[in-house]
Order: C-alpha cells, then structure tokens, then sequence
C-alpha cells in the first residue's frame, strides 16, 4: 500500500465507504451471495442484503439502499467484479459518489470490507449451520446489531461503531447481555 493511498483513506474517511461481496453455502448446497456496505469512519456496518444471484441492477439499489441521497458518502472503494457494471455505475453517478476501483488481485486496497467479512466469518457463520436465506437473514440481521452497537474495535479506541457511554458503578450490578444467539455477549450494568 503506497502512502498515497493510505493518505487518502485517513484523509476521506467519513466520506468513504467500501463494499464487497462473500458467499455462504447452505445446508441444501445451494450457494447464497452477501453484500457487506461499511463506513471507513467509524467502521459502522451500513447495510447488508443476501441473494443467489447477484447483478447489477441488484447492486446498485443495494447501494441506494445503503446511502439515500441525504447521506451518501463521497466515495466508494470496490473491487473489479463484473457484478458491478454499468449500471451500478450510473447509480453511483446518480448520488455523487466517486467510485475508486481497486487494482487486480490486491484485496488488501479493500483491506476493511476484506476485515469485516473476516470477522463475520470467524465470529458468527463459522459457528452455525446454514439453512436458507432466510436462516443467514436473521444470523447477519443480529450479527450486525452487535458489530455496530457492542463489539469493540482497537481502531476506536476500545468502542464500538456506535459510540457507547461508560456505566458508573452506581448503576448496578454487572450483567451479561447474550448476543447473536448466545455466541457473544454484552456486558451492562443495573440495578439489583
């Protein structure tokens, strides 16, 4: 990674967002497409959604989904797949985001959409059986609750991308809060 390229993340952080896919295979062996769409500021989960057969048309009201017009970033870091096309292109045009294509073969120019997806694997679809889309719907629908409200992140300085308020010890007794099914769990304070 040349310093230009990490200037221009640190530089356009709040107005980046980056966006990848993964797959998830199925107890019925059928192979299920993710979307992941992440702020590069707070490292917030923005949006996700699931199909078998992705397209751009589909990806591009993903990303309309992702960013309205009110709240769309500058630019949008992807890589080369053909799923984004034209179409997807015109959208982006549309809310006045600026894509910025990845080179060939170097996921590490994606290297947070790359980090989430990890993360989503190892701690949550590495623990569970797929049924459907249905199934992986709600597993990510809880998992990104969690990513965005609960699970701390060394680069925020221990918080998590939707900033929490610390609990003075005169609220209570700890509890622990199960997450994401009982795979995590969150930790909170209240009165006996």
């Amino acid at each position: 990674m040349s310093q230009a390229w990490r200037t221009f993340l640190k530089n356009h952080a709040r107005d980046l967002i980056a966006l990848d896919f993964f797959t998830v295979p199925t107890a019925t062996f059928r192979v299920l497409f993710v979307l992941v769409v992440l702020s590069h500021g707070r490292r917030r989960l923005r949006h996700f959604n699931i199909t078998e057969h992705p397209t751009a048309e589909w990806t591009g009201r993903q990303l309309i989904e992702a960013c309205g017009p009110e709240d769309s970033p500058r630019y949008l870091i992807r890589d080369r797949d053909q799923v984004y096309g034209e179409r997807f292109s015109r959208q982006a045009k549309m809310l006045d985001i600026r894509e910025t294509v990845i080179a060939p073969r170097s996921p590490w120019q994606n290297a947070y959409a790359e980090r989430v997806i990890g993360s989503i694997r190892r701690e949550c679809l590495d623990h569970v059986v797929v049924l459907g889309e249905r199934h992986l719907r709600g597993i990510l629908s809880t998992y990104v609750d969690y990513y965005n409200e609960t699970r701390t992140h060394l680069s925020l300085a221990k918080d998590a991308p939707e900033p929490r308020s610390v609990q003075p010890p005169s609220q209570g007794r700890v509890m622990q809060v199960p997450r994401v099914g009982g795979l995590h769990h969150e930790y909170v304070r209240r009165a006996a």
